[in-house]
């Protein structure tokens, strides 16, 4: 039987700030290797299962609509091209989002083995993985609802808890879920530890798309109409499937976890034991614990150095980051923003978010440097009445044609060569050369070479807002 994975590309990782924004979430985020954590999922099961007489199609990528382009982006960057990218209009977390994939894996007519990852999770054991994928692909197609499980180190609160039945036939160690509990409190999770008979829930499953619909179906068909519905209403969008926004937006929130797993009927559950270096790197603490570590203990990113410093880990993105006498810390440093804290409050880090966002800082929201589908541009400073930003322009890539009400531009290209409309003219500019773009005046920037187009924009102006963009003509369907 044919496999196909799903990655559930929701979350925002507010306990991962300052790297993880809300416009740029951490599965974005290349926080343990090369790969973001979006690319690394997208690798795992790719053509893993041949082997075993198996084809594994191209992923089902469920994503917020607002950071579709950086997700097709990465995923074409990283060679998994997608069978299809489905926008969801706003988050109803991971119980709809399946439902969706499901649906439209179950369109191409065959009832089809689902391996659903979250994409925000890390895995550095890929061949264990890949082992244990195929065993739970196996118990899977008999109709089984298979999850992988980890032995608990310590009673966690903010993970499901799996209690082990008897152990099945067969080499994978695989064992029937007796019970299913989702994030119990702090008593609960001790006693679960010290019984010896629990596992986390990985948050992996595979199932077939037909279960998991009869299952959803019987404890919230209202999920299951509303996706229905929704799917029935969609749209192609260049590289995405839109669904239909109105029914989606009527559908209610839940998780896989208490829609369907707490309430699994008894024998339908299978969870297999994986020890394959798994982490949903809820929080910087995880990244910690599975990283290299230097004779004093310290995890290290980026341009460290440390002094008497212990256990500690430290991320620089953008300058020299030195650290004197520091034990078991946490310093994560970006363009426009630098954490320092406590391993032991980790937790706590989302709370920071909270009073940025209620105090209106945009450092809640976005870095300095913001992805566009054309490339990215970095503010390098502000002040009164100007702005200056470094751009960056894809090859081939092209902004709208805009005007703006209140500011003017200067542009000076650094390389590359730039196409500029500019009111009723068109004219190229290369490296060392500049242009004036008037208030009021029509304009687009183009790339038509072969290699990225960088330039120095120099806003001037009574008003400098994103917002005071108007656009008559763009490449990428933004109004």
């Amino acid at each position: 039987m044919n496999l196909q994975p799903v990655i559930l590309c929701g979350g925002s990782g507010t306990r991962l700030w300052p790297l993880s924004r809300e416009q740029y979430p951490k599965q974005l985020l290349a926080l343990a290797g090369e790969d973001t954590l979006l690319q690394a999922t997208a690798r795992r099961v790719d053509k893993s299962l041949a082997a075993a007489g198996r084809k594994v199609l191209a992923p089902i990528v469920v994503a917020n609509e607002d950071y579709r382009f950086l997700t097709a982006e990465q995923l074409r960057l990283a060679g998994a091209v997608p069978g299809a990218i489905v926008l969801e209009p706003a988050g109803r977390n991971t119980a709809p989002a399946l439902t969706l994939a499901a649906l439209v894996a179950l369109q191409a007519g065959d009832d089809l083995v689902l391996v659903v990852m979250p994409a925000d999770h890390i895995i550095t054991n890929i061949e264990t993985f890949r082992a244990a994928v195929a065993h739970a692909a196996s118990r899977a197609e008999s109709g089984k609802v298979v999850t992988f499980g980890m032995k608990p180190t310590h009673s966690e609160t903010g993970y499901g808890y799996i209690r082990a039945g008897k152990v099945l036939p067969g080499e994978d160690g695989a064992r029937e879920m007796s019970a299913f509990t989702e994030k119990p409190d702090r008593a609960a999770a001790g006693r679960y530890v010290a019984s010896g008979e629990y596992f986390w829930n990985s948050g992996i499953f595979v199932l077939r798309a037909s279960v998991w619909l009869a299952q959803l179906g019987a404890t919230r068909p209202d999920i299951v109409n509303s996706c229905r519905a929704a799917v029935a209403a969609r749209s192609s969008d260049r590289d995405f499937l839109r669904i239909g926004k109105e029914a989606f937006m009527a559908c209610p929130a839940d998780s896989i976890d208490y829609a369907v797993m707490e309430k699994l009927p008894a024998g339908l559950g299978v969870v297999i034991p994986l020890d394959a270096g798994w982490s949903d790197v809820g929080a910087w603490d995880a990244l910690w614990q599975l990283g290299e570590k230097d004779a004093d203990g310290n995890v290290s990113q980026g341009d460290v150095v440390t002094v008497a410093t212990r256990d500690t880990l430290a991320i620089s993105r953008s300058r020299l980051v030195a650290l004197v006498g520091i034990e078991s810390a946490v310093v994560v440093e970006t363009s426009d923003a630098v954490l320092v804290a406590s391993r032991d409050n980790m937790q706590q880090v989302k709370e920071v978010v909270a009073r940025l966002k209620r105090d209106g800082r945009t450092e809640a929201e976005t870095h300095r440097k913001i992805h566009r589908p054309w490339g990215y541009y970095d503010s390098i400073d502000s002040g009164s009445r100007f702005q200056v930003k470094r751009i960056v322009v894809n090859p081939g890539a092209a902004l709208s044609l805009q005007m703006h009400h209140h500011r003017a531009e200067h542009w000076v290209v650094v390389s590359g060569t730039a196409r500029v409309t500019r009111g009723e003219e068109t004219f190229l500019l290369s490296e060392n050369e500049s242009t004036y773009i008037p208030i009021g005046t029509r304009h687009r920037l183009e790339n038509p070479g072969k290699v990225p187009l960088e330039m120095i924009e120099v806003q001037s102006g009574a008003y400098l807002g994103e917002d005071d963009i108007v656009r008559f003509d763009d490449a990428y369907g933004r109004k």
